[in-house]
């Protein structure tokens, strides 16, 4: 399993590279669980990281506006992100979640670096007002629209993590289906070091972290070195 650490700039960046990260993420907590950063904080975080080593980026807590999705990816493509998450926020059904993330596959498409759309839901949908996608539904919609992965994430953070929501065998369930249809999976939503392993044994290809990777296990902190690596190693941990 590969460790993903969010970023919001080319100096946390350059800390997640010396801990050793397999994917610097970066995103903009200000406006949402998946912000979207400037595309010139993605250029700058793509200059900062070593060639071989993937960036991904989130394009947005997003409503139901396919161009606008369409637009967002376009950006972060060119920028030079590797994986474009879509936050499926204002889609409540699944031919809306298709609708956006075909929007989103077919402009990276057509750009310069053809990055991995990944699509992104809530484990807490039930507490947001739009009432986005279920997190059981992504991995259909994610298939229908040929996109190349899912995540399911938390859209609130208030301290209540992944498994708040939903259990390690729904998890489990939902991993084997996005591999059955040939997707990717990452989970992330407040994981803590210790819920590492629960999270490797679900299947899952990719634990995505930010407060676990700071100092004192806070998201507004600042991210440290050693804990990154104490992290990498145990999601690369045999289970």
């Amino acid at each position: 399993m590969k460790l993903l650490v969010s970023v919001a700039d080319a100096g946390e960046a350059r800390v997640a590279v010396r801990g050793g990260v397999d994917i610097v993420d970066v995103k903009n907590p200000a406006e949402g669980s998946l912000g979207a950063p400037a595309p010139g904080t993605i250029a700058q975080v793509r200059d900062t990281v070593p060639p071989e080593r993937p960036v991904s980026a989130a394009i947005g807590d997003l409503p139901n506006l396919p161009g606008t999705a369409a637009l967002a990816a376009l950006g972060a493509a060119h920028a030079g992100a590797a994986y474009v998450k879509v936050g499926l926020w204002g889609t409540s059904t699944e031919d809306e979640a298709v609708a956006v993330l075909r929007a989103v596959r077919d402009a990276v498409e057509s750009g310069p670096t053809r990055p991995t759309v990944i699509a992104a839901a809530y484990a807490d949908a039930e507490r947001v007002p739009s009432r986005p996608l279920a997190p059981g539904a992504v991995v259909a919609a994610a298939r229908r629209a040929g996109v190349g992965g899912c995540l399911v994430d938390t859209a609130v953070k208030d301290g209540r993590g992944l498994f708040a929501w939903l259990t390690p065998d729904a998890l489990t369930a939902l991993v084997a289906a996005a591999h059955a249809a040939n997707l990717e999976m990452a989970l992330a939503g407040a994981l803590r070091a210790e819920d590492l392993p629960t999270v490797r044994a679900t299947g899952a290809d990719i634990a995505g972290v930010r407060s676990a990777a700071c100092r004192d296990g806070r998201r507004t902190a600042s991210l440290d070195a050693e804990r990154i690596e104490q992290l990498r190693a145990m999601c690369a941990r045999s289970a």
